[in-house]
């Protein structure tokens, strides 16, 4: 029997998908259905497993205050995502205007990153240090403070300062986004709305944005994701201190399994934090008419 175009076509896509979606079943989705099935179980590598039910989860919700504060960190957190999209639009604005030197521009703010966290990490541990950071020594010189901040052991100044950093990061990704996104608005719309007696702000608003919008809200939902999984950069710089001040679900996850030895309730914290995540992303991407990052299909 001879298969038709049409079955030949689909045929033919399954098999090149075939290799790319056995990896994913075999490290993704079979890992993530053995950590919810581990979540409801008392286990260790020491002894057998004896189920738990919702017991981790009830202890989760009620009797721990860490989780809690790692859950507002998080969120907190998140802030930095549309912050760094205000920023990378402003830049992706000005390196699209016909400005000389642009391209060496857009170079330099996308320097940042491709630069592995780690990396990252430890630049701003250093820019922050209270005797030879160079944000303190600028701040001693110009008069703005009489002693040096410790930054990154201050209850108070440790996440601003850890959401500074990934910001840094991440704006040139933004950028590139943005400006590709702005590249893509037909000249005419602009050239239109001129002649019509639009304004700069009446064009902005009515044309630039609207266009420009599934490229924002496909930074954002980047932007959560990166939140939700920033593990290097918190544990370089603080490692979720002083005193849980920077203590991150993906750190507090780290430290139940490896330091605590509580994989169990690692897993349900796991559990937590993956249902969250897909929340988060699912209400972003209603947000944006459910079209985030979407692009045409081609015929």
């Amino acid at each position: 029997m001879r298969l038709g175009h049409g079955a030949r076509r689909h045929l033919t896509v399954w098999l090149f998908l075939a290799p790319a979606l056995s990896v994913f079943l075999l490290y993704r989705v079979l890992p993530l259905g053995w950590n919810a099935v581990l979540s409801l179980e008392r286990w260790s590598p020491l002894r057998p497993a004896e189920f738990a039910g919702l017991a981790h989860y009830e202890e989760m919700l009620f009797h721990d205050d860490v989780f809690w504060t790692s859950l507002w960190n998080t969120l907190v957190f998140m802030s930095s995502a549309p912050i760094a999209i205000a920023i990378a639009l402003g830049l992706a604005l000005m390196v699209n205007a016909p400005i000389r030197g642009r391209s060496a521009y857009r170079a330099i703010i996308f320097v940042s990153y491709p630069l592995m966290p780690v990396a990252v990490g430890i630049i701003w541990r250093w820019l922050y240090d209270e005797k030879l950071g160079l944000i303190n020594y600028a701040l001693l010189r110009l008069g703005v403070i009489k002693k040096g901040i410790a930054f990154l052991d201050s209850f108070e100044w440790a996440m601003p300062s850890v959401i500074v950093a990934a910001i840094w990061q991440i704006v040139g990704f933004f950028m590139i986004i943005l400006l590709a996104g702005l590249q893509h608005i037909p000249p005419n719309l602009h050239e239109a709305a001129a002649i019509d007696g639009a304004g700069r702000i009446m064009r902005w608003r009515h044309i630039t944005l609207p266009l420009l919008r599934p490229s924002i809200f496909l930074c954002l939902v980047l932007g959560i994701i990166n939140s939700f999984t920033s593990f290097d950069l918190i544990y370089v710089m603080t490692r979720g201190g002083p005193n849980y001040a920077t203590e991150l679900l993906i750190t507090y996850i780290y430290r139940a399994a490896f330091v605590l030895s509580q994989f169990d309730y690692a897993a349900a914290l796991t559990v937590v934090l993956f249902v969250l995540l897909l929340s988060v992303t699912w209400l972003a991407n209603r947000l944006s008419g459910g079209e985030a990052g979407a692009v045409e299909a081609a015929e």
